[in-house]
C-alpha cells in the first residue's frame, strides 16, 4: 500500500516541527518547501538523518519547488510572517494575504486534490483566501486554531485543579484572535464541571475570578509565548495540534477537533470560516456538531464572527485583483 502524501508550505519553525512529527508518527512521505534556498533541505537531511534512532521509514524530501508537491494527499501551510512583540494576529493581514495568494495559486496548479490545513495568520482570514482561490470544496479547506487554543484552555484548569490535562475536556469556538470564545459552560472533568470544582475549592465569587482569568489567558496565551520568546511565535504547539487534524483525516478516524470551517447557517453564520467542532474523517470536514449556544455565550460567539467578518472585509483593498472572488 502506497504511503501517504504530505506536503508542508514554510520551512520555519513550524514547517519544521511539523516535518518531524509527520515522521515520527509515520503518517507518510513528506515534502518541506521553502522559498529560501537550500533551508528545506537542510532541515529534512537532518531529521532524515536520525531514522535509525527515532525508528521511522518515510521519504523526507527539501524543496524550493512547488512542483514537488504534486500528488499530495494534505497540504499543510504555515507560510508568512510570525507574530512579534506588542503584535496581534490581525497587524499580519496585509503582508501574509499577498504570501498566501501565491501559495495557493501553487497548491491549485500542483496538488488540486489535497485537503489543506492553513496555520497562518491572521487564520480565519488566511483560510478563506485560500479556499476562494483554489475553488476547493470546502471539507477539503480548512484552518488549525481551535485545536490549539482548546488545548491551552485544557492545559491552565489542569494545572489550577492539579489534575492530569488527559482528563480535561473544554473547547475554545470562533475566530482565532483576542476575541476567541472559550465554552466554560462545558468545560469539564472526565464529566464533573470545572465550574462546579472550582466553586467547591474556592466559593462561587472567587471561582468566577480564577476561570475569568483563565479563560483570558486562552484568549492571549499565543501573545505570552510571543512576549517571552521576543523573535517569532509559538511553532510546536501549533504544530502538534495541525498533526492532530492531518492524522484525523488520513487515517478515517472521525476525530470531533475545533476546526476553522466555512459555515452554512450553522450557528447562525452563513458563508463565512469559523472555528466550531468538526468531525474529521477521510473526507476531511465530514460534518459539523452544532449545538445550543446560551445568551452570553451567542452573544460572544456574534462578536468574534463580526472580527472575522471585518478582516475578510479588508481582502479586497488587499488584493484588488482578485475582489470579485473576494465579494
Amino acid at each position: 500500500m502506497a504511503r501517504a502524501k504530505i506536503s508542508l508550505i514554510g520551512g520555519g519553525q513550524i514547517g519544521g516541527v511539523l516535518a518531524q512529527l509527520c515522521a515520527l508518527r509515520e503518517l507518510g512521505d513528506v515534502v518541506l518547501f521553502d522559498i529560501v534556498e537550500n533551508m528545506p533541505q537542510g532541515k529534512m537531511l537532518d531529521i532524515a538523518e536520525v531514522a535509525r534512532v527515532d525508528q521511522f521509514d518515510v521519504e523526507l524530501k527539501g524543496t524550493n519547488s512547488y512542483a514537488d508537491i504534486a500528488g499530495s494527499d494534505v497540504v499543510i501551510v504555515t507560510a508568512g510572517l510570525p507574530r512579534k512583540p506588542g503584535m496581534s494576529r490581525d497587524d499580519l493581514l496585509g503582508v501574509n494575504a499577498k504570501i498566501m495568494k501565491q501559495v495557493s495559486e501553487g497548491i491549485k496548479e500542483y496538488a488540486p486534490n489535497s485537503f489543506v490545513i492553513i496555520i497562518s495568520n491572521p487564520l480565519d482570514a488566511m483560510v478563506t483566501l485560500c479556499q476562494k482561490i483554489t475553488g476547493f470544496p470546502p471539507e477539503r479547506v480548512m484552518g488549525q486554531a481551535g485545536v490549539l487554543d482548546s488545548n491551552r484552555f485544557c492545559s491552565f484548569i489542569a494545572w489550577e485543579l492539579g489534575v492530569s490535562v488527559r482528563d480535561i475536556n473544554a473547547m475554545v469556538l470562533g475566530g482565532h484572535g483576542d476575541t476567541m470564545v472559550p465554552i466554560v459552560r462545558y468545560a469539564n472533568v472526565n464529566g464533573i464541571p470545572v465550574m462546579e470544582q472550582l466553586i467547591r475549592k474556592y466559593g462561587e465569587a472567587k471561582a468566577k475570578e480564577v476561570m475569568t482569568a483563565m479563560v483570558e489567558r486562552t484568549k492571549m496565551a499565543g501573545g505570552e509565548v510571543v512576549k517571552l520568546l521576543g523573535n517569532g511565535s509559538a511553532f510546536y504547539s501549533p504544530a502538534s495540534s495541525a498533526i492532530a487534524m492531518a492524522e484525523a483525516i488520513l487515517r478515517d478516524q472521525k476525530r470531533v477537533l475545533p476546526t476553522c470551517a466555512l459555515l452554512k447557517g450553522e450557528f447562525g453564520v452563513d458563508n463565512y470560516y469559523v472555528g466550531v467542532p468538526c468531525i474529521l474523517g477521510a473526507g476531511g470536514i465530514e460534518g459539523i456538531m452544532e449545538f445550543e449556544l446560551d445568551a452570553e455565550e451567542q452573544a460572544l460567539f456574534d462578536n468574534s464572527v463580526a472580527a472575522v467578518k471585518g478582516l475578510i472585509d479588508e481582502l479586497p483593498s488587499i488584493l484588488p485583483d482578485l475582489a470579485d472572488i473576494l465579494k
